[in-house]
């Protein structure tokens, strides 16, 4: 079947939605673990070989959607998409901070959100086939195969959107890349977004890599990695 099995774990506290997105991701061959609230679902993917996480940001609990969402991408290796009742620009924009790979606001087609894990998923997948396994940027290097990223023999914690924008912007290295042509080619043609999502990154990348990082901000197009 489409889904191949693949488990996805779903942390959302409203049973009703829950199971409608639970049944829809059944239908397209996904195993689906069904937690209400963060800790169990933390407790999922710690045991579990998930390859994505569908998490609400209004959790009961001590534990909110973004607070699972900073622990989940910490981790690394396992992409997130955030639901929640908030249409506010500020959520999306801490979200995207964190490094949430989409973000869908209730109410929502449950045929949509289909749609946008199988996108994540196939970005994440195809990332590592299209880019030289192995790409090394002065001090940094940047393994497709691991999903990792060094700076000397330190592992620099990076989650799978950043990732995947290091990679791209390594595979064009010396090229001024447009805000729109890295959306196309990280987040995926039939991405419709706000272009400062891509600014918002960018601004990840320098924090977690600092000075071994060079790449330039081009005014008024996009950025160049040097």
């Amino acid at each position: 079947m489409p889904g191949d099995g693949d488990t996805i774990v779903v942390i959302e506290d409203d049973h009703n939605i829950s199971d409608l997105v639970a049944m829809y991701l059944r239908r397209e061959g996904f195993r689906v673990l069904q937690a209400d609230d963060g800790e169990r679902g933390l407790a999922y993917l710690d045991r579990e070989p998930a390859v994505l996480a569908i998490v609400d940001i209004g959790l009961p609990g001590e534990l909110d959607g973004f607070d699972v969402c900073r622990r989940v991408l910490g981790r690394g290796g396992v992409p997130v998409i955030m639901l929640t009742a908030r249409d506010d620009e500020l959520d999306r924009v801490l979200g995207l901070e964190l490094g949430a790979d989409d973000y869908v606001t209730k109410p929502f087609s449950p045929r949509e959100l289909v749609a946008r894990v199988r996108a994540v998923l196939r970005r994440v997948r195809g990332s590592a086939k299209a880019e030289a396994a192995v790409v090394e940027l002065g001090a940094i290097v940047v393994d497709s195969n691991r999903r990792e990223v060094r700076t000397g023999d330190q592992v620099v914690p990076l989650t799978t959107r950043e990732f995947d924008l290091l990679a791209y912007l390594a595979a064009n290295r010396g090229i001024v890349l447009s805000r729109r042509r890295l959306l196309d080619g990280v987040w995926g043609e039939g991405w419709y977004g706000d272009e400062r999502t891509v600014d918002v990154h960018v601004r990840q990348l320098r924090k977690k890599l600092g000075d071994a990082l060079t790449l330039a901000t081009v005014w008024g197009v996009g950025y160049r990695l040097d």
